[in-house]
C-alpha cells in the first residue's frame, strides 16, 4: 500500500509533541530519536535514574500533549552549522553523537515548537493544530538499545498510534483488541497446539493437536507440488564450510548460522536448502531434455536469530519451508513463473486467502550480471504475472543482487498484510564462480541453468501462526485437528457413540468419542470452547434406533442442528475436506 506522506508527517510531528510533553513532566530526561512508523510513531528516552515510567503515566503524558497541541504552535525550521548544532544540543548527549557523525560542512536542520527544540530533517506540519488531539494514543513501553547496539545504553521507547481522524483511531484500536484475542500464542495454549520453552528459545514443541494441523498442511502441499510436476528430495541438515563458502553464504550469512566442528573440520547446520538442491542437480550429468527440473524439499532449517526478535511460531530459529528450486533454461523462466503463480493462487484459495498483492522487485544498484540479462529476466517475470492474471506493484531497486524477484502478500480477516510467497531468479549460484552446475544443451555444449528459488507458504510454522490468528482457532473442517466429536446423551448410549466414532475414523475423519462421566452440556461446552470442533454429533435412543446422528454445527445459530444418516454425514464431511471448503 502506498505510504500516506501527509499522515506520516503528522505522525512525526506528534512524536515531537510527545517528546516535549515527556520533558515537561520528567525534567532531566534526555532525548534520542523519534520517527514515524506504520500506524504511528515512537520516541526513545533516557530517563533519570530516579524516574520509573510505566503505562500508568500515559494519561498524564497524553493530557500534556493535548495541552501543547491546543496552543496552536508553529513548527519553525532553521538551518544551522555543525558547530552551532553542537552548541544548541550540548546538554543532549544522544543528539551530540548524531551531530558528530555528520560531515563538517553538513547543513543541519532543527525544528522548534512551543520552545521545544529538536534535531530533525523534517518535514513537519506547519502548526500543532494540524495534529488531531483526539487521534492519537500511547500504546506501550519497550526497551531499545541506542543505535541498535546491545553493548550501548538501554533506552526507554514509548510507542503511540496516530491517525488523522478519531474514528480511524477507534477502528484501529478495535482491530488491535481483536488481534490480541486472536494471538496465536494465547490460542496455542488454550487449544493445546504447542508450547514454547524459555530454555530452548526459538524452537517449537508441537503437541498432538497442533502437529495434526501441521502435518495436514504438509501432506496437502506434498499433493499439490507432486501434481504440479515437482519431485521431492531431502538434503543433509549439516553441510561443510567449504560448500557454504562456494555458495557465498559463509561470507554473507555466517552470523546467522549455527556452527559445529568434527575431525578438525567446520560444518554449518543449514539455514537454507538451495546449495543442497544444486548438489543433487550436479550428482549426474543433465541434459536440456531434463529441464525444467523441479526439486521440492520440506527441509528443516535453523537460523541463529537474535532472541529479542523471536515471536511465538511467527519468528523462530528452527522451521520447515515449503521450499523448491527449479533448474531451467533462460527461455523457460517465463512459463515456469506463470505456472508457479497459478499454483500459488490455488493454494492460497484453499486456505481462504483470495486477496493478494504482488510486489515486483527490480535490479538494485549493487547487482551482478549484465543489463541485457536483467532486462530479459524482468520481462519474463512481468509476462508471467500477466499470463497468471496477476497485477503487480513495482519496488524499484529492491531485487536481490543476483536477480529480480516477486513477493506475494496476502491479507487476513483483520486486513493485516503478510508476506509469504516469493520467487527469485538466480543466475549466480549455478554459475562457474559458485557451485558450477551444468547441463548439456541441444548444441552438445555445457551450459549453466537458471535457478528459481520459490516458496508459497514460506515456513510452515509462521503460516500456521497466521492461520491460527485468521481463524481464531476455528479452523476449516479440512484443517481442524478434530473434525467431529461424538457425544452420547447418556452413558447407556456409549456403545453406539463408539460405533459411530469408529465408522468416522475408518472414513479418515478425525473424530473422538466423549465417554467420560460429565454431563452432555458440559462436554459440548468443552468441545466448543477448547477444540472448536466443526461438528458435534449427539446420539441417543432415536439415533441408535435409526442409524443416524444429530449434528450441531460449530458456533452457528443460523444453521439449525440437523439429523443425518451416518453414511450421509460421512459423505458430507468428505466433500468439505476433499474440496477444501472454508465454511462448515
Amino acid at each position: 500500500m502506498a505510504v500516506d506522506e501527509k499522515l506520516q508527517t503528522m505522525r512525526h510531528s506528534c512524536a515531537h509533541v510527545m517528546a516535549e510533553a515527556v520533558k515537561n513532566l520528567f525534567p532531566g530526561t534526555k532525548i534520542a530519536i523519534g520517527p514515524a512508523i506504520e500506524n504511528g510513531f515512537y520516541y526513545d528516552f533516557d530517563f533519570p535514574k530516579d524516574k520509573k515510567i510505566s503505562d500508568a503515566d500515559f494519561p498524564a503524558i497524553e493530557k500534556e500533549m493535548r495541552r501543547i497541541i491546543s496552543g496552536n504552535h508553529d513548527f519553525v525550521r532553521k538551518e544551522v552549522t555543525k558547530a552551532e548544532a553542537l552548541e544548541l544540543f550540548k546538554d543532549e548527549p544522544y543528539k551530540v553523537e548524531l551531530i558528530e557523525d555528520l560531515p563538517s560542512d553538513a547543513t543541519i536542520t532543527t525544528y522548534e515548537q512551543d520552545g521545544y527544540l529538536d534535531l530533525c530533517r523534517g518535514p513537519h506540519v506547519a502548526n500543532t493544530k494540524e495534529i488531531n488531539a483526539q487521534g492519537f494514543k500511547l500504546t506501550k513501553i519497550a526497551g531499545a538499545y541506542w543505535r541498535g547496539d546491545s553493548n550501548r545504553e538501554t533506552l526507554t521507547r514509548i510507542y503511540a498510534v496516530a491517525f488523522a481522524k478519531p474514528n480511524d483511531l477507534k477502528d484501529y484500536l478495535a482491530m488491535i483488541a481483536e488481534a490480541e484475542k486472536r494471538d496465536h500464542r494465547k490460542i496455542g495454549v488454550e487449544m493445546d497446539l504447542f508450547h514454547l520453552d524459555a530454555e530452548d528459545p526459538g524452537q517449537i514443541f508441537w503437541h498432538p493437536n497442533g502437529w495434526t494441523i501441521y502435518t495436514t498442511m504438509q501432506d496437502y502441499m506434498r499433493r499439490m507440488v507432486r501434481r504440479d510436476g515437482y519431485q521431492e528430495v531431502n538434503t543433509p541438515a549439516i553441510m561443510p564450510r567449504t560448500l557454504w563458502e562456494r555458495s557465498g553464504h559463509w561470507g554473507h550469512y555466517q552470523k546467522n548460522m549455527f556452527i559445529t566442528e568434527s575431525e578438525k573440520r567446520l560444518f554449518a547446520i543449514k539455514p537454507m536448502n538451495c546449495p543442497g538442491a544444486l548438489e543433487i542437480f550436479k550428482a549426474k550429468q543433465r541434459s536440456y531434455k531434463d529441464l525444467p527440473l523441479r526439486l521440492a524439499e520440506f527441509g528443516h532449517d535453523v537460523r541463529n536469530e537474535p532472541s529479542g526478535t523471536l515471536h511465538g511460531v511467527m519468528r523462530v530459529r528452527g522451521f520447515v519451508q515449503d521450499d523448491a528450486h527449479i533448474l531451467c533454461t533462460e527461455e523457460q523462466i517465463g512459463p515456469e513463473v506463470a505456472k508457479f503463480c497459478k499454483l500459488l493462487k490455488a493454494v492460497y484459495h484453499d486456505f481462504g486467502f483470495d486477496e493478494l498483492v504482488v510486489k515486483f522487485s527490480t535490479m538494485p544498484e549493487d547487482h551482478v550480471g549484465d543489463l541485457e540479462t536483467w532486462e530479459r529476466a524482468e520481462k519474463a517475470l512481468s509476462d508471467a504475472c500477466h499470463e497468471a492474471g496477476l497485477e503487480y506493484e513495482i519496488q524499484p531497486g529492491e531485487g536481490a543482487f543476483y536477480g529480480p524477484k516477486l513477493e506475494f502478500k496476502l491479507y487476513d480477516c483483520l486486513g493485516r498484510e503478510w508476506q509469504c510467497g516469493t520467487i527469485q531468479v538466480d543466475y549466480q549460484l549455478p554459475s562457474a564462480e559458485r557451485l558450477d552446475a551444468t547441463y548439456i544443451g541441444a548444441d552438445n555444449q555445457k551450459h549453466h541453468p537458471v535457478m528459481l528459488h520459490r516458496a508459497i507458504l514460506g515456513s510452515f510454522e509462521r503460516f500456521l501462526g497466521i492461520l491460527i490468528e485468521n481463524f481464531a482457532g476455528a479452523f476449516p473442517t479440512w484443517l481442524a485437528f478434530e473434525q467431529a466429536a461424538v457425544v452420547p446423551v447418556a452413558p447407556e448410549f456409549d456403545d453406539y457413540a463408539k460405533q459411530v466414532n469408529e465408522a468416522l475414523i475408518a472414513a479418515d475423519i478425525r473424530s473422538n468419542a466423549y465417554l467420560d462421566d460429565s454431563n452432555m452440556k458440559s462436554k459440548i461446552k468443552q468441545i466448543s470452547m477448547e477444540h472448536k470442533t466443526p461438528y458435534i454429533l449427539v446420539v441417543g435412543q432415536k439415533e441408535k434406533d435409526e442409524g443416524t446422528v444429530t449434528v450441531r454445527f460449530r458456533f452457528s445459530s443460523k444453521i439449525p442442528q440437523q439429523t443425518f444418516k451416518l453414511e450421509d454425514f460421512i459423505a458430507y464431511v468428505q466433500d468439505k475436506v476433499n474440496n477444501h471448503v472454508i465454511g462448515i
